[in-house]
């Protein structure tokens, strides 16, 4: 996704913040950050299922999470659909 220019570090902050984080269904989400440009930012999800995805961003406060992040954004962002394999996370 791209922040409207200057305000990649608000997204960052607000996906940070996620209300995702602490649902036991979501059992991956990763923010990164373009090293060129501040205001691209990266996420990755992961979830127990679909359903439980689609449960949870069907929620009230799921859905003024993305009002409140669409605000910042600019353009449409890019959504792709992967299935992990394999790899690690180290922070």
């Amino acid at each position: 996704m791209t922040a409207r220019p200057g305000r990649g570090d608000e997204v960052v902050q607000l996906l940070l913040a996620a209300p995702s984080l602490p649902e036991r269904d979501c059992v991956v989400f990763l923010v990164g950050r373009s090293a060129s440009d501040p205001d691209v930012v990266h996420v990755t999800e992961g979830w127990s299922s679909r359903e439980a995805h689609s449960a949870f961003f069907g929620s009230d406060r799921a859905q003024a999470f993305v009002a409140s992040l669409q605000a910042m954004l600019t353009g449409e962002s890019a959504y792709s659909d992967e299935v992990p394999l394999g790899g690690k996370a180290a922070f």
